[in-house]
């Protein structure tokens, strides 16, 4: 399928779970991560959830990342730029939505996309060979390939892959794994 009928497939798809699935779902996908090899990571990327558009609750992760003692980052997004700026989420950071109900650090202490060792991706739809379909402004491609080339991505989705994203582009940046609420598929 084309990446635009698949974000209108998966935007209806999550519209219809209610809140007692997208909590069920989000712990399973959780406990999921866990069986990553990541664990002996120090710096991880996590995105705070669009609650009105359905994401993966990443709260469960968030939990496990804190109980591990992990370095946890979250981003701002630029719309002008369509650029993110990542600041380390500590007890002082305070978390505003911005105008697209993105709940964003207000400021904090920044943290360079090069030092991250792991980016939790947030997706609509993700194909068997770790092409994913997000909303299509770019933010996350462009993040991603500013990381160093051994960080680990991996895509969250409550829905299994499609067989095959058509329309692909060379700049996309495919992921390493990801992670649904009956297992992780490898890249």
């Amino acid at each position: 399928m084309l990446k635009k009928a698949l974000r209108a497939k998966y935007k209806a798809l999550r519209n219809e779970l209610s809140e007692i699935e997208i909590e069920e779902k989000s712990l399973a996908i959780a406990n999921q991560v866990l069986k990553l090899p990541i664990w002996e990571k120090t710096y991880f990327h996590l995105f705070l959830p669009i609650e009105e558009q359905k994401e993966v609750n990443t709260e469960f992760i968030l939990h496990l990342l804190s109980g591990k003692d992990k370095e946890i980052v979250i981003s701002k997004s630029n719309f002008a730029t369509r650029e993110m700026t990542h600041f380390l989420l500590t007890d002082n950071t305070k978390i505003k939505k911005n105008e697209y109900n993105i709940p964003e650090p207000v400021d904090g202490l920044e943290v360079p996309a090069t030092k991250l060792d792991v980016v939790f991706v947030p997706l609509l739809s993700f194909d068997k060979k770790g092409h994913r379909v997000g909303y299509g402004k770019g933010f996350y491609d462009k993040f991603l390939s500013q990381c160093k080339p051994e960080t680990i991505k991996i895509g969250l989705s409550f829905f299994e892959p499609e067989e095959q994203i058509l329309d692909v582009f060379e700049n996309d940046v495919l992921l390493d794994f990801c992670a649904t609420p009956n297992g992780v598929y490898p890249f």
